[in-house]
């Protein structure tokens, strides 16, 4: 099948745009760099690449030409609301969610959403395409366009192509629930290289393959049809991470440290503060979270007055249903425990529903003595390894839930499985007895691990496999499986 080719060797694609779509108070509207590590991570080789970036600028019914950015070419995909509904909220976030989470919060199937999501995969796959110039990279990001690699093959036959997942790959039995199973893997198959946060996540995929399509899978490596023999793919675990630097950097200037003791003054100055900082997400395990904290304080182990919890929750698919009766759920909860427990001068928890840019978010980790990661399942979890960045003094104590990829990595924090509230209780007030000594020799192992290993290491070594397995994968000689 042949398609116009455009001019760009590098290509990202992704549900949202690196760019945000602003307006200011005198009606002057103009685009300003989103936050967030994915853009971080990939700037470098954008800009060394003259690369380009097609995705959806978040806002339904709306088209731009295509412009350039801080060098990067940007490449809007319009979505209209009806999209937005059933691809976006429907499909992606009330479908493939909660599967790939485990099922903590059950998935809607529903035939209307998996049309959209092809539609939407369509466009998607045709922009990459017309974007990409003879033999290029495309580098395919995210659950939301799973199909897009297998589309792009077949209108880019010449095309190296990767695919990352940011969220968990559930085990079989999960998986096998959805009535498109075997199109999502086929489709995830058109790609070079398929990376994924966890050695298990990579382990899910292939026995879905050997299940679903019964091709033979050799470790890493998926031997996939291809003509008179095998296209090679191989899928392998690359945990993603985040610019330690920048964090280090922020949390050392002496206008944040001052701003980190400001929070505590304004806490009232308790002995601990405990901190949670999540998307308002039925994932996170908030209200395991809450329930722990709570008890604490009705047993008398703890005391309103020395210890404080900052949770901040930010707003997160506020139109889907399940995420509307968690934040009702949640702020009950809070003001519940609050008036239980809160004093004229302290209160137990200090509740949050909104987002803070990062400078704010450094203030808070060093402010924090003990940080809470209770994610009932996560793929990764950055929070984790922003606090380890963030601590250059070597302090703070990291309780880190068993079910997120961070933990692979994280081994020195306080390990604790959130559904086991003792147990999560234990560990609380583990880290608020802890000796100096002991958060000091934790955290530098734990920093280490976050420094050593950043976001700019994550994309370079998917590159570098993704550039050798493509040319590997061509070879058309099965593997010994």
């Amino acid at each position: 099948m042949s398609t116009a080719r455009g001019e760009f060797s590098f290509v990202v694609v992704s549900n949202r745009l690196p760019v945000d779509h602003i307006v200011d108070a005198d009606g002057n509207s103009g685009w300003t760099r989103s936050p967030g590590g994915l853009v971080t991570a990939l700037e470098p080789v954008m800009q060394a690449n003259d690369g380009a970036w097609v995705g959806w600028v978040g806002q339904p019914d709306l088209e731009y030409d295509e412009f350039d950015h801080e060098g990067m070419h940007i490449v809007p995909v319009p979505l209209d609301e009806s999209e937005v509904e059933n691809y976006y909220e429907g499909f992606s976030n009330d479908t493939l969610w909660p599967l790939y989470h485990d099922v903590i919060a059950a998935p809607s199937y529903h035939r209307e959403w998996w049309d959209s999501y092809v539609l939407v995969n369509q466009r998607f796959a045709a922009a990459a395409a017309a974007t990409a110039c003879e033999g290029a990279t495309v580098w395919v990001q995210d659950y939301q366009l799973q199909l897009v690699p297998k589309l792009l093959r077949e209108l880019r036959p010449d095309l190296t192509i990767g695919f990352f997942n940011h969220i968990p790959f559930p085990p079989y039995g999960i998986y096998s629930q959805l009535p498109w199973r075997t199109q999502i893997i086929e489709g995830l198959l058109g790609a070079d290289l398929i990376g994924f946060q966890r050695v298990a996540d990579a382990s899910n995929f292939s026995r879905a393959v050997r299940r679903l399509k019964g091709f033979t899978t050799h470790s890493t490596i998926v031997d996939v049809p291809a003509g008179d023999g095998f296209r090679r793919v191989m899928a392998k675990a690359f945990p993603i991470s985040i610019d330690a630097a920048s964090f280090e950097q922020i949390a050392r200037r002496p206008e944040v440290q001052a701003r980190a003791q400001e929070i505590r003054d304004g806490l009232g100055n308790p002995k601990k503060i405990m901190l949670g900082v999540d998307r308002l997400d039925y994932t996170k395990g908030i209200g395991h979270r809450l329930k722990a904290f709570g008890e604490l304080l009705a047993e008398g182990r703890i005391d309103v007055e020395d210890v404080t919890l900052v949770q901040v929750a930010s707003p997160s698919r506020e139109r889907v249903a399940a995420y509307m009766q968690l934040r009702d759920e949640i702020e009950l909860t809070v003001g519940r425990i609050n008036g239980d427990f809160g004093t004229m001068s302290h209160q137990a928890i200090s509740y949050h529903h909104h987002g803070y840019p990062r400078e704010e978010m450094v203030a808070l980790y060093l402010a924090a003595d003990v940080m809470l990661v209770t994610a009932l399942r996560d793929g990764m979890n950055l929070v984790a390894k922003e606090y380890c960045a963030a601590r250059f003094d070597d302090d703070g104590v990291l309780i880190l839930s068993e079910f997120t990829g961070a933990w692979d990595e994280l081994k020195r924090s306080l390990t604790i499985n959130p559904h086991d509230i003792d147990g999560l209780k234990e560990a609380i007030m583990t880290a608020i007895h802890m000796p100096k000594r002991e958060r000091s020799s934790r955290m530098r192992t734990l920093r280490k691990r976050v420094l050593d290993y950043d976001v700019g290491r994550w994309s370079t070594a998917f590159l570098e496999v993704l550039s050798t397995q493509a040319a590997k994968g061509r070879s058309g000689s099965p593997s010994n499986g």
